[in-house]
Order: C-alpha cells, then structure tokens, then sequence
C-alpha cells in the first residue's frame, strides 16, 4: 500500500504568513505615525521606516540608530534615540 492511500488525511496548507500577516491595532501614539486602520506587523514596520526616512532621522554616522522626534519619542518610552532592533520591540508594544 502507497504512503498516499493509508487513510490518514494530510493538512490542508496554511494561508501565507500566517500570525505575521494578522492585521493589528495601532496604539493612539503609533497611529500618529502609521495610521489608524489595523494593519500587519510588518506593514507597521515599513510605515515606520518610511516615517523615519522622510523625516531623516536615521543617524547619519550609524545608520542602525533612529534619532526620534516628538512622535516617536511617545513610542520608544521617550527615548531619544533606539537601535533598530529595539524599534522592533518598542512597536511590539503598541500593536494589540
């Protein structure tokens, strides 16, 4: 008997992305710079990047630093400046 005809059903396949594409709900202080509307996690992360583009507040001698203005200083607990990395985490917290 073949593997495919032992009666045992197989999975059907998850749609992509999964729990990283499951839109969120902004914070107040994040939809001040993302939007308002629930959006994944990862779209959260390019409107940011976007935000921090436009406005030039990546550090121009260390690029994986963010130098925050008014709102950003709401979301990274009024530090003046995160790594990249710990941008992420700080969005973790405003995204229920």
């Amino acid at each position: 008997m073949a593997a495919s005809d032992s009666g045992t059903a197989k999975p059907a396949p998850k749609a992509g992305g999964g729990a990283f594409m499951k839109p969120l709900h902004p914070s107040r202080e994040l939809a001040a710079v993302v939007g308002a509307e629930p959006l994944p996690r990862s779209e959260a992360v390019s409107r940011m990047w976007a935000y921090i583009k436009e406005h030039k507040l990546q550090n121009e001698q260390n690029k994986r630093e963010i130098i925050a203005d008014a709102k950003l200083l709401a979301i990274f607990d009024n530090k003046d400046k995160v790594s990249m990395f710990e941008m992420n985490k700080h969005l973790a917290r405003h995204l229920k």
